[in-house]
């Protein structure tokens, strides 16, 4: 019975690429009673590995909470999993707007002791007693109510990309940290206000709600299935966009675009843009906004420490980490004095600059390729990167492709190549092998053969 992911995130997406079957990412959340949630826990994993379908998802003895990707062609059955248990039939699933086929590459099901991190008592409210759900439209209505106070539950860094015009947006990394800072900041107006909140997907504001209610405020409203929700129903109805920028995602897009308008600017230079991006040095993992020109400059680093960190070799960067927390579970989203551009608190409702038109992503040509090496150094000076075979052998004259999380994905064909330290034609498996490229190799990039 297999309870684990069994391939890497690379062979992951090379079965999808080859499959060239479209996936959609989704997401949802129920609050439940559930008695077991290590016996739900598995259950899901093994009926959704039948599905491949892929993603995160926390379940709880308070319900459960997910980001899926599922091939469209298993959306219904996907549905009937969830629809067995009582608590998930009818259950809304927000779809998102934008498609990426690479959004999760494997299943993740964890057990947690909440399914949000709010920091709340539960036993001390009556969580069932929650705010007013409000469709798109009604919300753009409710906001032009000058009674109204918009509140946004999401995190900064996520808030800084895009957000609802007129919203208050907490400084805050972490959602239990906003939860007081509102209530102080609006205890005078419990009573004559119109208290409209809005999340990513809603889950957030399903507890906000019926903890400000809680509180003693009288008119709690909440945005219904979050920004996806809306994003949608904005395009099905022909509705007026309140929101304005990206809409942050936790998948590997990290952004969904909601309106042309860029909000944020890039931390390192300045200049508009709103594409995040987690520092190359994995001793940091810095998640941040960096343009294409810094990227490239900077090699996606967030400072030139951090740059100089992952030239090193692997054994001396492991070394360096050794002892520290991991990166990425420091929450410094952003927060950090190499940063020059960073604006805590200070979020514009006026847009920086238009995004550039981008051409729909399911429409993207699906090469064929066979994976046969992992890259193992790039000397920078020389600009050679140093491959290890280990599926197939590789020809002078192969068309091959180098593919990672910050390389994207590199074509050239191979004119010339040193296997194992001596000029050779032919490498094959075992061999390592040195060849020249034009830009920066990572360890985590892979060698593929490109199969015309």
């Amino acid at each position: 019975m297999q309870l684990y992911n069994t391939l890497s995130a690379e062979e992951r997406a090379q079965l999808i690429d080859e499959a060239g079957k479209q996936r959609l990412t989704l997401s949802f959340y129920a609050y439940a009673k559930i008695e077991d949630p290590k016996k739900f826990r598995d259950d899901l994993f093994i009926e959704w590995n039948k599905l491949d379908a892929l993603g995160r998802t926390y379940v709880a003895k308070e319900g459960i909470n997910a980001q899926m990707s599922v091939p469209a062609e298993n959306f219904e059955a996907f549905r009937e999993t969830l629809e067995v248990y009582d608590f998930m039939r009818g259950i809304r699933l927000n779809v998102a707007v934008e498609h990426d086929d690479h959004s999760f590459l494997k299943l993740t099901v964890k057990v947690r002791d909440k399914i949000v991190a709010d920091g709340l008592n539960d036993e001390t409210f009556d969580v069932t007693n929650i705010g007013v759900h409000l469709k798109a439209k009604e919300f753009n209505q409710i906001l032009e109510d000058p009674n109204t106070i918009v509140v946004d539950f999401r995190n900064h860094y996520e808030s800084e990309i895009g957000h609802f015009k007129g919203a208050i947006t907490p400084d805050v990394e972490t959602f239990r940290e906003s939860l007081p800072i509102i209530n102080e900041q609006l205890k005078d107006f419990k009573e004559d206000k119109n208290l409209v909140m809005y999340c990513t997907g809603g889950i957030r504001c399903e507890k906000a709600s019926a903890y400000f209610k809680h509180q003693g405020f009288k008119n709690v409203f909440q945005l219904e299935g979050g920004i996806i929700n809306y994003a949608k129903q904005l395009k099905e109805e022909g509705l007026e966009s309140k929101f304005i920028g990206k809409n942050f995602v936790f998948d590997h897009r990290l952004g969904e675009r909601i309106t042309d308008d860029i909000v944020s600017q890039c931390h390192q230079c300045g200049k508009p843009c709103d594409n995040h991006t987690n520092c190359l040095n994995d001793g940091c993992h810095l998640l941040f906004i960096q343009c294409d020109e810094c990227q490239a400059a900077m090699e996606n680093c967030c400072s030139t420490e951090c740059l100089e960190i992952t030239h090193l070799p692997l054994a001396e960067q492991v070394k360096l980490r050794r002892g520290k927390q991991v990166g990425n579970k420091v929450f410094r989203k952003g927060k950090s004095e190499n940063l020059k551009f960073k604006h805590s608190g200070e979020l514009s409702d006026k847009p920086l600059a238009v995004a550039e038109k981008t051409k729909d992503i399911r429409q993207k040509i699906k090469v064929k390729k066979v994976l046969i090496g992992k890259a193992e150094h790039y000397y920078v000076k020389a600009q050679v990167g140093l491959f290890v075979i280990e599926n197939q052998e590789l020809n002078v004259g192969d068309k091959i492709l180098i593919s990672g999380p910050t390389t994207g994905n590199q074509e050239l064909v191979l004119e010339k190549m040193l296997v194992n330290g001596t000029e050779n034609p032919v490498a094959k498996v075992g061999d390592k092998v040195t060849f020249e490229v034009p830009f920066r190799v990572r360890l985590s990039d892979k060698l593929f053969k490109i199969i015309s």
